[in-house]
């Protein structure tokens, strides 16, 4: 079906196709607030207008794992209003539904039930970004597959094997199989396909017959040796693959030469990160299957917010200015003035007959600025563009090419300006952070009780789910269990501890048991504070820390609670409010949790900061030498930081520093 002109008939499948929606992105932004929304109805507005059999979503409806009241009645409401109706639907399902439907008690298809009048069905795989969590592994797709509004499929709940039941669906003559797997940890589920643990099922009879769609939500390009998914591991049965996952819109069908299948990467409806890749022009896509031949259709989308990028190197400019010219900073400016002028331009001209897209676009220019050059402020540069575009205070990106490791010898006089970087980590997650950070650290320095995989498992429940107790019940667990170990060994001496913790550290990476420890420790976690009839969100776990002491050359509070209302907590010294260097009273939640490992191994500090997101500009500061503080832990007068690792989170404001104390 090599025209997009084919004519439907009774035998040919239309299948709307999306991926990564992020329902709820930026809603509290005063500008943003409804780009997702409004990209979502468009979507449901053309399956409508297209008359498609179903849409096929690839993960990601919700950028949040737990979303707003907000974004669940939005997108209730809009799938009632466009999926409802008395449109017939066309085509069957022959497969076994409670199979292919296994989170619901309502284990068949939204459109056969008789209580539902359902005219585009919906087939939704779950994201990372709202994966299945608690001990019942739910999540917010069971809560619309409950209602009757989506059908969520795909879930697997075994860490063992996975099993991939297709739905088998006939239209006319054309059979299609669709197969589908929600996110899981790609070095998880790496190892499970080189380990011949994923298997798809096929129909006994008449294979031939089939085409077969394949839906998948996994990191695509390699991040890293294992934390990716190759298309050669797929099955070579398959005949499309539609990759969620990866933001860059490569919505064309390519051909995988080796395993002779097509793979469509459709790319999320909206910008989530000012990275180039999120620059490409957003589409969805219209397929058309009859028999084992297949269309897909580009459909553009009209509702998002324009982004445009450019990337300027200060070293190429020699022409213009070098390091050593007079008001350099000034010249450095007044070029990137005209740079993001031309960008804005550019976007007014592109927007011109096209009255859905959003006014003011996203700008963004990346400046190099290695070789001797400094940085101008950002602050008093975003304010000239306050009315011209969505995002004022981004619009430059200050990056340097990565310098060599500094080794601080002397941990008292140490330059904090060298120390924290402003490297760009834009598309890393916390967890592969926390995994570059350990495999970059010194062999002292190195987690002895926990591996690098518990750790930032851990991390990441707690920055991106709220899950405040899932690095403390973490420690514990393995704490328990390595005591355990211990005791049965027999071993008493210090060095036969430390020596026979490594071994039994080492020999559970990288294996099921791991896998099977770190998610007992974070379901005992949910399962304590179920007992507990705590709330995770009212929780405050510097209750617990009463053995631990802060203490301040200033002879002050170092962090001083949030005040409440907007306007006050001036105590900033003399008075000033938000003056030069100080920024607490933009502070609205701080959490420590000290963390003990065993008597004799290392003490690790996590401190997340959240800016106030309210209207008011937060200037960017460079990081100088902070006041001296001291931690009493373990009656040790111990100065931090020795060795920080500054790690900032692209979702929001929020900041996660790890301290490592000797």
């Amino acid at each position: 079906m090599s025209s997009e002109n084919t004519p439907d008939d009774e035998d040919t499948f239309k299948i709307l196709i999306a991926t990564d929606v992020h329902l709820g992105y930026l809603e509290k932004n005063a500008i943003r607030g409804n780009d997702t929304y409004q990209t979502f109805e468009e979507i449901l507005q053309c399956a409508k207008d297209k008359k498609v059999d179903f849409i096929l979503l690839g993960g990601d409806l919700f950028h949040d794992n737990k979303p707003s009241r907000r974004s669940l009645h939005i997108c209730t409401t809009l799938l009632r209003k466009y999926c409802m109706g008395d449109s017939p639907v066309t085509f069957n399902i022959l497969s076994d539904q409670t199979t292919n439907f296994n989170t619901t008690q309502f284990p068949w298809v939204n459109y056969q039930d008789e209580n539902l009048n359902i005219s585009i069905p919906v087939f939704s795989i779950h994201g990372n970004h709202d994966d299945p969590t608690g001990a019942e592994g739910l999540c917010a797709l069971d809560l619309l597959s409950a209602a009757g509004l989506v059908n969520h499929f795909g879930h697997s709940n075994s860490v063992e094997r996975i099993e991939i039941s297709p739905i088998l669906m006939q239209k006319g003559n054309t059979k299609l199989a669709l197969f589908g797997l929600g996110s899981i940890p790609d070095e998880r589920l790496y190892r499970m396909f080189v380990n011949k643990q994923v298997s798809m099922l096929r129909p006994k009879e008449d294979q031939d017959d089939w085409f077969n769609l394949f839906t998948i939500h996994q990191n695509r390009s390699k991040h890293g040796p294992t934390n990716y998914i190759p298309e050669q591991f797929l099955d070579d049965f398959l005949d499309l693959v539609v990759w969620g996952h990866e933001h860059e819109c490569l919505i064309t069908p390519t051909r995988n030469e080796q395993q002779l299948f097509y793979v469509t990467q459709p790319g999320s409806s909206v910008a989530t990160s000012l990275s180039p890749g999120e620059a490409t022009k957003k589409h969805i896509g219209l397929l058309r299957v009859k028999g084992r031949k297949m269309n897909l259709q580009k459909i553009p989308l009209k509702t998002v917010r324009q982004f445009i990028t450019q990337d300027v190197v200060l070293a190429d400019y020699e022409d213009l200015f070098t390091p050593d010219t007079h008001q350099v900073t000034k010249k450095v400016e007044d070029l990137c003035y005209a740079k993001v002028t031309e960008m804005i331009e550019e976007a007014e001209r592109e927007r011109l007959g096209c009255p859905l897209t959003p006014e003011k676009p996203l700008i963004r220019l990346r400046v190099d600025y290695s070789g001797g050059f400094e940085a101008f402020s950002t602050s008093r540069f975003s304010q000239k563009f306050v009315d011209r575009v969505a995002n004022p205070k981004d619009i430059i990106h200050f990056m340097r090419r990565r310098e060599q490791k500094v080794d601080f010898k002397d941990e008292v006089n140490v330059d904090y300006s060298k120390l924290v970087k402003t490297v760009a980590v834009e598309g890393l997650r916390v967890e592969d952070l926390v995994k570059q950070y350990f495999e970059a650290a010194e062999q002292k320095v190195q987690l002895s009780l926990l591996t690098e995989q518990g750790m930032g498992k851990a991390i990441q429940e707690f920055v991106d789910k709220d899950e405040k107790d899932a690095i403390e019940e973490l420690i514990r667990y393995q704490l328990e269990k390595t005591q355990r170990h211990l005791q049965a060994r027999g071993v008493t001496t210090e060095q036969d501890i430390d020596m026979e913790v490594r071994q039994f550290r080492d020999s559970k990476k990288n294996t099921t048991e791991e896998e099977n420890e770190i998610r007992e420790a974070m379901n005992r976690a949910k399962a304590h504070r179920i007992e507990r009839g705590e709330n995770p969100e009212d929780r405050n776990i510097s209750d617990e820390l009463g053995d631990v002491a802060l203490d301040s050359d200033e002879g002050s509070d170092p962090f001083p609670p949030p005040s409440r209302g907007r306007g006050r907590g001036g105590r900033a010294r003399g008075g000033r409010g938000r003056g030069r260097g100080e920024s607490r009273s933009n502070i609205n939640f701080c959490t420590f949790l000290f963390l003990s490992l065993l008597n004799y191994t290392s003490c690790f500090i996590f401190l997340q900061i959240t800016i106030d997101d309210s209207d008011e500009d937060i200037p960017a500061r460079k990081v100088t030498k902070p006041p001296s503080r001291f931690v009493y832990f373990r009656n040790k007068r111990v100065i931090f930081p020795s060795k920080i690792t500054f790690i900032q989170m692209h979702k929001s404001k929020s900041f996660l520093f790890l301290f490592q104390i000797n």
